[in-house]
């Protein structure tokens, strides 16, 4: 079955949780929840997830920024993939529907900060 995105449901908190684990950020299902529910209603913020058989296999999340000293840009806050997912293009789907928004937000800039770990 083809893989497919979508815009992030206040019901996918468990399975966002479950997947932050594997960033190594433990969160709680309820709190995961509270604050998907902030960002989906804030238009300067995006959450997709990845589906594989009706499963979310990933998720990303990005933001809008404006700064009075440089131009717009969006960053990408965090992005996962589920382990047993890997190497199959789920995230390199994620990153294009990003690059896609951050132009339709008129950024020609998308940045990402990560963990020297990973």
């Amino acid at each position: 079955m083809p893989i497919s995105i979508r815009l992030a449901l206040l019901n996918d908190a468990a399975t966002i949780a479950t997947l932050s684990d594997q960033l190594g950020y433990r969160s709680q299902d309820d709190s995961i929840q509270k604050r998907l529910k902030q960002l989906l209603n804030n238009h300067d913020h995006l959450v997709l997830v990845a589906l594989k058989d009706n499963e979310v296999t990933g998720w990303i999340h990005c933001f809008y920024n404006l700064r009075v000293e440089s131009d717009p840009f969006v960053e990408i806050g965090g992005l996962v993939v589920d382990e047993g997912h890997r190497q199959s293009g789920i995230g390199k789907m994620l990153v294009e529907e990003i690059l896609a928004w951050a132009r339709k937000k008129g950024c020609e800039k998308v940045r990402v900060r990560c963990n020297v770990i990973r």
